[in-house]
């Protein structure tokens, strides 16, 4: 098989490692604190990490990852129903990449694919578990209705986190820069613990954090990539801080703080590495 096949195998994979986060995050939410969502949000981890393996992947093979969002199976009228909705995910994902491994004659994208299908074998089991757990211990959907300044922002805020986390580890995958690299994967890792926090704050506001599909820049060249990140993080950064001093919810006003903070600090690590670039 050709590498532009294998390619377009393995952006199929992304994709659908892409919807799997998402499904996964949004139960994990939706069902507030307690001990299935930490599993089921460490499941999403895993899935985080396969998607970064077959981007590596795609781009050693000298292709460009794919950003959009493949198959989910939404809906459901409880806990129960969602965990069971992700058990049918992941009989999806299983039949796929053996699929593929069948396929693809590469031998280092087959063991590649191997190892996510263990993953894959082991996620099913776990969700096949959480169905019964789910019952056995009454969970319910925290997802409220609220709809006021407060949920909004929330709402912008958890968009917000997951675009720039897709567009940091896209840039990430470009970059030739060995250290523009790393740090926009560690940069990128640290909006995903801001997309977390604002999810997780949205549900004990009354809210339903809703992640949808965005638009992001998807510049090769590592200083457009730098001068695109600065931007966002300086816009974004007086975003959190503007309504940090707006609302009088002591909790909210100090995780806005930590975050618009974490935000100055991308900005200042940005500058530094397009300095050394354009140097």
């Amino acid at each position: 098989m050709n590498k532009t096949k294998i390619i377009e195998l393995l952006n199929k994979d992304l994709q659908d490692e892409h919807g799997a986060i998402i499904q996964y995050l949004g139960h994990a939410y939706g069902m507030g604190e307690g001990e299935l969502s930490c599993e089921v949000e460490g499941i999403a981890r895993d899935e985080m990490r396969h998607l970064d393996w077959l981007a590596e992947m795609i781009v050693a093979l000298g292709g460009k990852p794919s950003l959009k969002r493949g198959g989910m199976r939404p809906g459901g009228e409880g806990v129960p129903d969602w965990m069971g909705n992700d058990v049918r995910l992941e009989e999806d994902a299983i039949a796929q990449y053996e699929d593929h491994i069948r396929q693809i004659d590469d031998p280092k994208v087959q063991r590649l694919l191997k190892r996510i299908l263990a993953d894959e074998n082991a996620h099913h089991g776990q969700f096949a578990h959480f169905v019964d757990k789910s019952r056995r211990e009454g969970l319910t959907d925290h997802r409220g209705s609220r709809n006021d300044a407060t949920t909004k922002f929330l709402g912008w805020g958890v968009n917000h986190e997951y675009t720039v986390i897709l567009q940091y580890m896209f840039h990430s995958y470009m970059a030739r820069n060995a250290e523009a690299k790393r740090q926009l994967e560690d940069q990128a890792i640290n909006e995903m613990q801001h997309l977390g926090w604002l999810g997780e704050e949205m549900i004990d506001a009354g809210g339903a954090p809703n992640i949808a599909e965005t638009e992001v820049n998807q510049v090769v060249d590592t200083g457009e990539a730098l001068r695109a990140d600065i931007a966002i993080e300086k816009d974004v950064a007086k975003k959190y801080g503007d309504f940090a001093a707006k609302t009088d919810d002591a909790g909210l006003k100090e995780l806005l703080t930590r975050i618009r903070d974490n935000e100055l600090y991308h900005q200042e690590v940005f500058n530094d590495l397009l300095k050394d670039i354009e140097k």
